[in-house]
């Protein structure tokens, strides 16, 4: 089966899916992720990237503006960091605020979906691809809370949860690379950087026409090259100074490890030697009384052969 090469996804993000012809893209990605048909208006930066200042070398973002008023925020991030689930939710909660007029009714809050692409392990499951969604169910029959009839006129949803935000959690690093259906051909790509020749996932084609690397300009693959061997000195960095803190950290349990034994093993030896000298002065004891038994019956002989 044959396969070609591909520009990393989050180099794609940052350089070309932006442009409004290459909306397709991404349009087939979130279309097979949502399982529904989207169409985007507007892409821009996340709310929640203009307030960071950190290193943009590890993480990308983008916010999509869809056709029916929905926003979807696309990250994608290389290094792991503990406190990746907060932020998903801060760059949630900083889009919808930002999306919404003071003074205006609570009914034009916008949906926002947090779309995340993570190429280290998040959590712990057996999974590549989660999704967090919000539901009611009552506490003693476990039924779910709807939305009224009214509410479902105004919002034309059912279920309260369609009207929340919702998360889902790409781990690409824990798919198999075996492409089951149309999501995983797409997984498929951000993991090897190929797209195959028989894969026909939506917006797949679009994706094989503009991001293959031989359709580069000679700026672009220079910027590429430039930014690809950038990271590759960055993650090797991080390894290098990973790996510098483990055997620091072995050498100082060592010595802590010496410290601590030799501290043992004086404690140990000193209470060994003030347990041998308590057995040595009984014996001693015991070897006097028995001279002292000795000695009188000695005087008790010598009184009798008198």
């Amino acid at each position: 089966m044959k396969t070609r090469n591909m520009i990393s996804f989050d180099w794609a993000m940052k350089r070309l899916l932006r442009n409004k012809a290459n909306f397709e893209v991404l349009e087939g990605f979130l279309s097979e992720l949502l399982r529904r048909k989207i169409i985007i208006k507007h892409i821009g930066e996340s709310e929640g990237n203009k307030t960071r200042k950190e290193d943009k070398t590890n993480r990308v973002d983008i916010l999509v503006e869809a056709d029916d008023n929905e926003l979807v925020i696309i990250e994608l991030q290389y290094d792991s960091v503990d406190e990746y689930f907060q932020r998903m939710v801060y760059g949630v909660s900083k889009s919808i605020t930002e999306h919404i007029v003071a003074g205006e009714s609570f009914d034009k809050v916008r949906k926002v979906y947090s779309v995340n692409i993570v190429y280290f392990d998040l959590g712990s499951g057996d999974d590549y691809v989660y999704r967090g969604f919000t539901n009611f169910k009552g506490l003693h029959t476990q039924t779910e809370l709807l939305l009224s009839p009214d509410q479902q006129r105004l919002y034309g949803k059912t279920i309260i949860g369609e009207l929340y935000p919702e998360y889902y959690i790409i781990k690409v690093n824990g798919f198999d690379d075996v492409a089951q259906d149309d999501l995983d051909e797409w997984i498929y790509y951000f993991k090897n950087n190929r797209i195959k020749d028989d894969f026909t996932a939506k917006g797949i084609d679009k994706a094989r026409e503009i991001l293959a690397y031989d359709t580069l300009t000679e700026e672009e693959r220079a910027h590429y090259l430039r930014e690809t061997d950038a990271k590759v000195m960055r993650d090797a960095e991080i390894r290098t100074a990973l790996n510098k803190g483990r055997n620091e950290g072995k050498a100082e349990g060592l010595e802590e490890g010496k410290a601590i034994g030799l501290e043992e093993g004086l404690e140990k030896g000193e209470a060994e030697r003030t347990q041998l000298k308590g057995e040595r002065d009984q014996l001693e004891g015991e070897l006097q009384a028995a001279q002292e038994r000795i000695a009188e019956l000695e005087r008790m002989m010598n009184s009798v052969k008198a």
